[in-house]
Formats: C-alpha cells, sequence, structure tokens
C-alpha cells in the first residue's frame, strides 16, 4: 500500500506475485448462487415457510406403508395445491433426513441373468469374470485383477494383474480365449462395470457369436462363481501374505493359481481339482465315438465320416474336442495303426496312462 501512489497497480501485483482478480473480486463468504428460498407458495398466492412444507412431508410419510421418494412426494405436494419443484423438495427432504434409499438408474438393452444357479453340463458352456481389488502394501496402492472362470470345471482359464483393467484389456482376453478354446455359443456372465458395458466389448463378443449377460444391479449373488474364488483367494493368498511390490504380487498369484488349478481339491465338483474335472469330460467325450474297422478315403485336414457320435448332449450337433493345453494332441486321440484302422481298446488305455503319467510329472 505505501508504493501505491508511486507505480501502476499491474506492477505492484507482478512484484508480489499476486493475482489481480484475487485483489478485485474477493472470496466470496457464503456459499455460491441465489440463496435458497424459505418460504413456498401454496393455494392462490398464499406464502408459508419451508419448515411447514417439511411438517406436511412428515405427515405424508407417516401414512402406512409410505416410502416415498422425492418425486412422489413432489406429486403429492402439488396435489394439495403446493407450487413447488422437485429439486426444493429434494433440497427440502434431504435437510430433513427424509429421503429414501438411492435408486440406481440402468441405461441401454442389456440380457440379464435369468437363473442365479447355472447347471453346466460341459467346460466351455458357462464363463463368469470379474474384477478383484488387490493392496500392495510395498506400493501403497491397488492393483486391478481380473479372472475368467470356467463354471462346470471351477477352472481359472485366464487372469490379468494391472493398475486399471480398461475396456481394451477385456477384449484382448476375449480374442485371446477364442484362439485357444473358442468363444462360439459360450455363455459369458459378467456385472455392470464400465469395461463389459462398452460398446466395444458387447460388439467383438457378438462378432465372436458369444453370448454376453449381465447381472442385475448390486446382486453379486448372481455371480457367484467367480466372486466365489475371489473369496478363496483372498482367505488362502492375499490375508497371508504381504507383497512388497507389484512384481511380487504377481509371481505369489501365479503360484497359487496353478495351486487352484493342478493342486487343490474342489467341493463342488467332487472334490477334484479343476484340471482333473476338466480332462474328466474330454476323456469321456472320446470314447462316445464309434470307430470302424476300415479307414474312409479322405483328403488331407479332412475329418472322416465315421466318427458318428452316440451322444445326445453336444452343442450345434457336434461334440468340441479341446485338447489339453499343455500337453500334445496325440496324447488324447487314438492311435492309427499301418492298416488304417484305429488302435484297440489296449493301445487306447496305454495313452491314457502315458498322458497321466506326464501329468504327474509336470505336477
Amino acid at each position: 500500500m505505501q508504493y501505491k501512489s508511486k507505480t501502476s497497480m499491474d506492477h505492484l501485483c507482478r512484484w508480489a506475485e499476486v493475482a489481480k482478480s484475487s485483489l478485485y473480486y474477493p472470496a466470496h463468504p457464503g456459499p455460491r448462487g441465489i440463496r435458497a428460498s424459505t418460504h413456498t407458495i401454496v393455494g392462490g398466492c398464499g406464502l408459508v415457510e419451508n419448515s411447514l412444507v417439511v411438517d406436511q412431508m412428515r405427515a405424508v410419510l407417516s401414512m402406512d406403508y409410505c416410502i416415498y421418494g422425492y418425486r412422489k412426494m413432489t406429486a403429492e405436494l402439488r396435489e394439495l395445491e403446493y407450487k413447488i419443484n422437485p429439486k426444493k423438495v429434494y433440497r427440502l427432504m434431504k435437510e430433513a433426513h427424509l429421503l429414501s434409499g438411492k435408486r440406481i438408474n440402468v441405461q441401454g438393452k442389456r440380457k440379464w441373468v435369468k437363473h442365479r444357479r447355472i447347471a453346466a453340463k460341459r467346460p466351455m458352456e458357462y464363463l463368469c469374470l470379474d474384477i478383484k481389488y488387490i493392496w500392495v502394501q510395498g506400493e501403497s496402492r491397488w492393483y486391478y485383477q481380473l479372472s475368467i472362470i470356467d463354471v462346470y470345471s471351477r477352472r481359472i482359464l485366464c487372469w490379468i494383474l494391472q493398475r486399471s483393467v480398461r475396456q481394451n484389456d477385456v477384449i484382448a482376453l476375449m480374442r485371446w480365449l477364442d484362439l485357444r478354446f473358442g468363444l462360439k455359443g459360450v455363455i459369458i456372465r459378467n456385472d455392470n462395470g464400465s469395461q463389459f458395458i462398452a460398446h466395444k466389448v458387447r460388439e467383438v463378443l457378438q462378432s465372436l457369436e458369444a453370448k454376453q449377460e449381465f447381472t442385475h444391479v448390486a446382486t453379486p449373488e448372481e455371480n457367484a462363481y467367480i466372486e466365489a474364488f475371489h473369496s478363496i483367494e483372498q482367505s488362502e493368498l492375499i490375508d497371508r501374505h504381504s507383497f512388497s511390490s507389484f512384481f511380487d504380487a504377481k509371481r505369489h498369484i501365479e503360484k497359487y493359481m496353478h495351486w487352484y488349478n493342478f493342486r487343490r481339491k474342489h467341493g463342488s465338483i467332487g472334490f477334484m481339482t479343476p484340471v482333473k474335472k476338466w480332462d474328466e469330460f474330454y476323456q469321456k467325450t472320446l470314447f462316445t465315438f464309434t470307430l470302424s474297422g476300415e479307414a474312409e478315403v479322405g483328403h488331407a485336414g479332412e475329418q472322416p465320416s465315421r466318427n458318428n457320435q452316440t451322444n445326445e448332449d453336444d452343442r450345434q450337433g457336434k461334440v468340441q474336442i479341446t485338447p489339453y493345453p499343455s500337453t500334445s494332441s496325440l496324447l488324447t486321440m487314438p492311435s492309427k495303426t499301418q492298416s488304417g484302422s484305429y488302435g484297440t481298446s489296449d493301445e487306447l488305455s496305454v495313452a491314457n496312462l502315458f498322458e497321466k503319467i506326464v501329468q504327474t510329472i509336470r505336477g
């Protein structure tokens, strides 16, 4: 102030590093905008205090079985000749703690879950996926784990651990699953997360001929299979370890996923491991084909017509035989003799025994 008469205010603000706007327009002591009204019009032109309007609201809510929100309360007050808008009703009800539970509005057309319990008859019929938060103590931050489970075998098909999970990550996992197992006709169940309801994700799944269904809002029990896995992972891994870094957490999760899929017995599938349940189905499916004694003439890569199916529990008329991911597909197919016919039952049992030995060695 002592230099105010010697130079311009612009120079003084520059020297003092003070914005001119803060000098001429000081901070407002109260909230911005027009002050809230204290009275409400009722009837022809009468005015009543807002406290009387709140008393009228309490009288309405005191009726039996009445749990009105602010929209229905607005309609009720207007029938009583109050000239009031929904925003003011919401403000008065909020100040008086009269609001009921908030409703979550859902936008867009989606296929909703019809049955909470899934009766899966084969692998790759139903898949469930969800995101779990994992705390990394060494970095003092959360990471996101996206896991996809096969409902029939309870096997975790794939998972990722990242700082964030976006729609492109979901699309990449779906394309990987389609290349590895095939997603045609598979029903994929997920919640209403932004990563799953994205238009790009839904378009990709539609192009892969997969069927996507959404759980209802605030009903995690409809996605119970992946939620149960996350609960198991929480109690067996996360609650028992403190992760020093992202790489430490990822290393532990990799070991746990191998334990869960290959070693841990699951009670809901007959105290079997998920991988054993998965392999058991395809080993049974393999022997449902009738094998003739003579080979038919065909071109290279052509499937002979002698492999007629005897079971009727298939998808789209054909059983999709998916070989074991980490072993050769030759271990799960009958050997072919020099005469062109497939091997005997003894040779098939030897092949299956050899496969079991390989799996045992792999641990």
